[in-house]
């Protein structure tokens, strides 16, 4: 029997207030290393003066201005609540039926008598 590329969805549980956090504050630290890099490649701009340089660290300034706020935001902010999900939900195409061959079939359940 092969394996299925994804796995079926079979719950709407939402994700554990941990996972979440974690993923919030992964986010956080790689924008604010984007920051770090910012400045660090201003530093080495002005050392080495290329040509345009004024465009360079423009750039470089408004990234480090930019994302320590937009770090911020997108920390502090946290998944949609149930309802925006479901509208989310009802705009996507809907899914493929499983393939009956794998699903489960339907059987007559045994029932014990306690007698």
């Amino acid at each position: 029997m092969a394996r299925r590329e994804r796995p079926q969805l079979i719950t709407d549980a939402a994700t554990s207030p941990e996972q979440e956090l974690r993923s919030r504050e992964v986010r956080y630290v790689l924008m604010m290393l984007m920051r770090a890099a910012c400045i660090v490649v201003a530093a080495v701009l002005v050392a080495a003066r290329p040509p345009l340089l004024w465009l360079w660290l423009t750039l470089c300034i408004v990234g480090a201005v930019v994302l320590p706020w937009a770090a911020v935001l997108l920390a502090n902010d946290k998944a949609p609540r149930p309802e925006h999900q479901l509208r989310n939900r009802l705009h996507k195409a809907p899914q493929s039926h499983p393939d009956p061959e794998h699903a489960v079939s339907e059987r007559e359940h045994k029932v014990i008598d306690v007698d």
